[in-house]
């Protein structure tokens, strides 16, 4: 039986020790210059700076100025490092209804930025036996979803094929062992690491 086609980008599932993911985050910033929605599941990376004045979100704090590090959706492909996943968004008053950030929207971001947490992703295609263990990078073939605010962010076996390949994003850990997903299939299920982090001890800063 064919798999389904839901992407809904990267969840955490455990800790690479096997330790349930508890729901941590830490608060991040995306500020009403960046021109790019952003949705649960979405990887993000760190620009290199902070808020430059005061933060105040309803429902997550007040944030004086560098406290909070500036996101933008992480870019597919070989070399881009990832920071985290987004797992939640501060609460905005004028949308609460709202579980993505549209465009040009200041909003305060909350992110799964452990580096040995382990995540689910859909791959784009089939996921091999033989490919188990090996490296692979992100794709965005589909949009984020407005309306049940998740990613269309999914694993790449198609434009760029799984291999061994140290820059790249993700580390294939295993084929997830649930009842309607089969390996041999298009839009396998699959738990990865995150291999290329910026927060793994020895990473070159933003």
């Amino acid at each position: 039986m064919a798999n389904a086609d839901t992407p809904s980008g990267l969840t955490p599932v455990k800790h690479k020790s096997g330790a349930a993911y508890n729901g941590a985050a830490s608060a991040y910033y995306v500020p009403a210059t960046y021109a790019t929605a952003l949705f649960i599941g979405d990887p993000v990376t760190i620009t290199g700076t902070a808020n430059t004045t005061q933060v105040n979100a309803a429902g997550a704090g007040s944030f004086p100025v560098g406290t909070l590090p500036e996101v933008n959706k992480t870019a597919a492909g070989d070399g881009n490092a990832i920071t985290g996943v987004i797992v939640g968004f501060a609460p905005d008053p004028n949308g609460l209804e709202r579980t993505y950030n549209p465009a040009s929207t200041e909003r305060v971001v909350l992110v799964c930025d452990d580096p040995d947490m382990t995540f689910e992703i859909q791959a784009d295609g089939a996921i091999a036996a033989t490919q188990v263990g090996l490296n692979a990078v992100l794709i965005y073939t589909h949009a984020g979803s407005t309306v049940t605010g998740l990613s269309g962010a999914e694993l790449d076996t198609t434009s760029d094929v799984p291999a061994a390949d140290a820059s790249n994003q993700l580390t294939i850990q295993r084929v997830v062992n649930r009842e309607g997903n089969a390996a041999a299939s298009a839009y396998t299920k699959v738990e990865v690491l995150i291999n290329n982090h910026t927060r793994a001890y020895g990473a070159i800063g933003i």
